[in-house]
């Protein structure tokens, strides 16, 4: 029988700290297969994913994943814990013993973290000039004493908290983060940040490039057009001008009268970054504007987000991938989808196809409708 690894991952793009990661994890899991749950073409902090999921599923093949399977949308574009519950869904559904996940802190208990149960009624949580992950961290120092405020951290205690929700009792396997921060704008090493990389990326610094990717990633990457928020800019910002404020209302979580700063803002700056900034309060993170946004551009209201069932979405496998699914599509409760026809997008992947349609706009190949998953040979 066929053991298997799981990795939730964006690969937004895969370059060298996930090759790392990639390898430590099969070698520390002992696994047969590395599983990928993969972000599609929006990820988690709420923007557009560098490249469409097709070249991300290729370049996690290239490098070894043997199969990648795509987290929804509904699941993929949250704040940490519904990211992570989603995730966690289908890292147990697909029967993988193990999950690996990249951290500042390795040396914390995460299993131990994830059975903590954090007061809602204490006084932290009625600090509603705050953001609730602040609110999170602010519960853990002063009930248990312990720090996790490193991005990497955060999602792997959500990810234990998920498992430990769910019943499941996964082997975890915490990787140190190598190299850059994860926010690190500079490329000193092979180990960059994703955001320095999608930065040469945009500004079209291949020599660069090269050294922070594996070459299978770089030859797949060469001839794409990087996409960002900017490139979407014109769509949203028409969205935002357009839309009637009853309608703006009803996007997933558009609260206290956002739909009118957003409107006004969008009016004033003609460019992306300037119009964010105009946006951006003390009590809203980045992170949770861009989600609100990729809302509104996608017209995703709440439940479409928040009412959904999970799907199992297969993107690419090798033969080592097909041979474990074969194994385990017995025990998956879950729909397992290889194939978009016109009748699944009227159920579960609604949303997903409206995400792929945007995409789709600007690489001007379909993104869902009538896709096979890749198969490496």
């Amino acid at each position: 029988m066929l053991s298997a690894v799981g990795i939730v991952a964006e690969y937004n793009p895969f370059h060298n700290g996930h090759q790392y990661q990639l390898q430590a994890a099969r070698r520390r899991s002992d696994a047969d297969v590395v599983i990928a749950i993969m972000s599609g073409n929006w990820v988690q902090r709420g923007a557009p994913a560098i490249y469409d999921k097709w070249i991300r599923t290729e370049m996690a093949l290239a490098a070894g994943v043997d199969l990648v399977v795509e987290l929804p949308i509904f699941s993929a574009v949250q704040p940490a814990d519904r990211f992570a519950t989603g995730a966690m869904q289908l890292v147990t559904q697909l029967g993988c013993q193990s999950l690996a996940f990249g951290c500042e802190h390795p040396e914390y208990d995460f299993a131990a973290l994830g059975q903590i149960q954090l007061h809602d009624d204490a006084q932290h949580f009625t600090n509603y000039q705050q953001p609730y992950p602040a609110l999170i961290q602010s519960a853990l120092r002063d009930q248990f004493g312990v720090s996790i405020d490193q991005p990497n951290d955060i999602l792997g205690f959500n990810y234990a908290r998920a498992l430990d929700e769910l019943g499941q009792r996964l082997n975890l396997i915490p990787i140190q983060r190598i190299g850059s921060q994860h926010h690190d704008q500079g490329v000193h090493t092979q180990f960059a940040s994703g955001s320095a990389i999608r930065q040469l990326m945009v500004s079209g610094q291949q020599s660069q490039i090269a050294a922070v990717m594996p070459p299978s990633g770089v030859r797949l990457s060469a001839s794409e057009t990087p996409l960002s928020w900017q490139s979407f800019w014109p769509l949203l910002r028409y969205q935002l001008m357009t839309t009637s404020l009853e309608a703006l209302t009803q996007r997933y979580q558009m609260t206290e009268g956002l739909e009118h700063r957003l409107r006004a803002s969008a009016i004033k700056h003609p460019q992306f970054d300037a119009f964010l900034n105009a946006v951006k309060t003390k009590r809203y993170t980045f992170a949770r504007i861009q989600r609100l946004l990729v809302a509104v551009l996608l017209q995703l209201n709440s439940s479409e987000m928040l009412d959904q069932h999970p799907y199992l979405r297969v993107l690419g496998f090798n033969r080592l991938g097909q041979a474990y699914l074969r194994q385990v599509k017995k025990q998956i409760q879950l729909p397992i989808i290889s194939k978009i026809d016109q009748s699944v997008l009227q159920s579960q992947l609604r949303a997903e196809f409206k995400a792929g349609l945007v995409t789709q706009m600007k690489t001007h190949r379909s993104e869902d409708l009538y896709r096979h998953p890749i198969i490496k040979k």
